[in-house]
């Protein structure tokens, strides 16, 4: 089996912005170039184009067919160069991960930005609504204290009056 070791020990093809498809067409190009082995020999033996080699190996999936296809091309390149195809095919499902673990993260935000707005809304209706509660029940006991003020006017008239 061919040291994938020493294919990872590149910092340039370690970069966490690359696709998975990119990371695994190093890994094959390093093994092919390791092997002196050209694109063109590496096709013919594989019955496949050297023009999806190639692309594999630079990671450009705009010119592959179907992921189904994909996968069968590096799973028969990788056998191949006798490199850990669990590996290499492990490598290449990873990207799917972070792909919905990113759009899982969109959900959750957006979801957030949503709850925020309709929160704002919903407290500034409770705010109003307070508001309105609070000047009704104020009102009732400002008229509750001025009747009874008015009606104890006379009382203490009264009051006077018989001292």
């Amino acid at each position: 089996m061919f040291a994938l070791k020493e294919i990872k020990s590149n910092p340039e093809d370690n970069t966490k912005q690359q696709s998975s498809l990119k990371r695994i067409g190093n890994f094959i190009k390093e093994a092919r170039l390791s092997r002196n082995q050209s694109v063109e020999e590496l096709a013919s033996d594989l019955k496949i184009g050297s023009h999806q080699l190639k692309a594999i190996e630079e990671g450009n999936e705009e010119e592959l067919p179907e992921k189904v296809f994909i996968k069968a091309m590096v799973r028969r390149i990788s056998q191949k160069l006798k490199l850990d195809t669990e590996f290499i095919m492990n490598e290449l499902k990873t990207e799917r991960q972070e792909i919905k673990i990113e759009e899982i993260v969109e959900e959750v935000a957006k979801k957030t930005r949503k709850s925020k707005d309709s929160s704002s809304l919903g407290f500034w209706i409770f705010i109003l609504i307070s508001g309105f509660l609070g000047l009704v029940a104020s009102s009732l006991i400002f008229n509750l204290f001025s009747e009874s003020f008015q009606n104890q006017t006379p009382k203490q008239e009264l009051i006077k009056k018989t001292k």
